[in-house]
């Protein structure tokens, strides 16, 4: 937990930083009896905005670290892809990604917590997108393989330097300016906890792919059934 909690404080030392200098602004302000109510509001904002981004990586941190509780139920894995890509692709669009789907009709009801597999492949898909500086695609496809079943996020972005790869799965460890270094390890970690996989393939100057294989249980009608029977 050693390089974890470095990171953690390295994550929170700028908004404390950014609220510690408004706050001294704010009270020599008042203390001046200085009323500009104007330049006033925009440090309240100022404030407002990093509380927030406080309390983001505060729950990213829990999420990451804390007991993952899942609530399993039979869900629809196809409808989930199709609303993260719904939510993703109007920003997508303005930054001149397109965004794209193959979803296979035979993929199969599956027993997981719909919002935390929700939280992972938003994860996969901002990653892709961030990945990209300027014209791009993603493709995100559904699959059937035996008794798993898969799904691709695919990028044309740069892909990733040999000497990153094995560093991606670190929290707090991050490539780009934004971000907590977190979205890859809470998705590896909700997959996980499914009785997933999460893997990567990339290719320098081509782009990348993240692979999620998750297991296909018995029907819950023939579960239920075998039991009524039993």
């Amino acid at each position: 937990m050693g390089p974890v909690a470095g990171g953690l404080a390295h994550e929170i030392k700028n908004p404390l930083s950014t609220i510690t200098i408004n706050l001294g602004l704010l009270r020599e302000d008042l203390q001046k009896g200085r009323g500009d109510g104007e330049k006033a509001l925009r440090r309240v904002k100022v404030l407002e905005r990093e509380v927030a981004r406080l309390e983001e990586i505060l729950a990213n941190f829990l999420q990451y670290a804390g007991r993952l509780r899942l609530e399993r139920r039979p869900t629809d894995l196809n409808a989930i892809v199709a609303e993260v890509l719904d939510f993703v692709t109007p920003a997508a669009n303005e930054r001149t990604i397109e965004v794209r789907s193959h979803l296979s009709p035979d993929v199969p009801s599956l027993r997981l917590d719909r919002d935390h597999v929700k939280q992972a492949l938003l994860n996969l898909v901002l990653n892709a997108e961030e990945a990209m500086e300027g014209r791009g695609e993603i493709l995100v496809q559904t699959s059937v393989h035996g008794g798993a079943v898969r799904v691709d996020v695919t990028d044309t972005g740069p892909g990733i330097p040999p000497e990153a790869l094995p560093r991606i799965w670190e929290a707090y460890w991050s490539s780009k300016k934004t971000g907590t270094g977190l979205g890859l390890p809470i998705a590896r970690r909700i997959l996980e906890a499914h009785g997933g996989i999460l893997e990567v393939f990339t290719e320098v100057g081509k782009g990348t792919r993240f692979t999620i294989w998750l297991p296909v249980e018995a029907p819950v009608a023939a579960a239920a059934a075998g039991k009524r029977g039993a």
